[in-house]
């Protein structure tokens, strides 16, 4: 079951079902509930992150996509980054407006168009979240030293491009 010096409450739950699932890999089990864990654990700290900041988490993720485009964009980039109708992004876009997070601008490469930037408001609170965040990634991932951290950034690359290739697959409909 892999290294036992330090158990956790996943070798509790592999243990546990290991007599039900004979079969059960736990290997497998404990990576992927681990997974599941370390997860849902980054997502709470995200969400109390944004509270404790008066962000909610869609203007979060608005403010994230403008800065990832240089802190400019047309809202119908923002609608595509986010994976959202255009018209949905308004909504959005009014709100951050309000906050003085965003300010809508003329474009400079086509009068019909309005282009969004981000304010040094906006750009303050979307960092200050970031900070909060990474704070506790780097926390977590200080259990590890700077090759086991390339170490498990390359495995879950590889998994990961596993799930990616087999979700296209089952798209195109020829996973067999």
């Amino acid at each position: 079951m892999g290294s036992m010096e330090h158990p956790d409450r996943v070798d509790e739950h592999v243990a546990r079902w290991r007599p039900v699932l004979p079969d059960l890999d736990p290997d497998v089990e404990g990576a992927v509930t681990r997974l599941h864990f370390l997860s849902a654990h980054l997502r709470r700290h995200k969400e109390q992150a944004l509270a404790d900041r008066d962000l909610p988490r869609h203007e979060f993720e608005t403010l994230h996509a403008l800065a990832g485009r240089g802190g400019r964009a047309a809202p119908s980039q923002l609608a595509a980054d986010l994976g959202m109708p255009p018209n949905s992004v308004t909504g959005r876009l009014d709100a951050l407006d309000r906050r003085g997070h965003v300010r809508r601008t003329p474009s400079p490469t086509d009068r019909r168009r309005v282009d969004v930037e981000l304010t040094d408001s906006g750009r303050a609170a979307w960092l200050g979240a970031m900070d909060a965040l990474g704070h506790e990634e780097d926390r977590l991932l200080a259990a590890l030293d700077p090759a086991e951290r390339r170490l498990l950034s390359d495995l879950l690359r590889r998994v990961l491009l596993r799930a990616d290739r087999r979700d296209g697959q089952e798209a195109a409909g020829t996973v067999s």
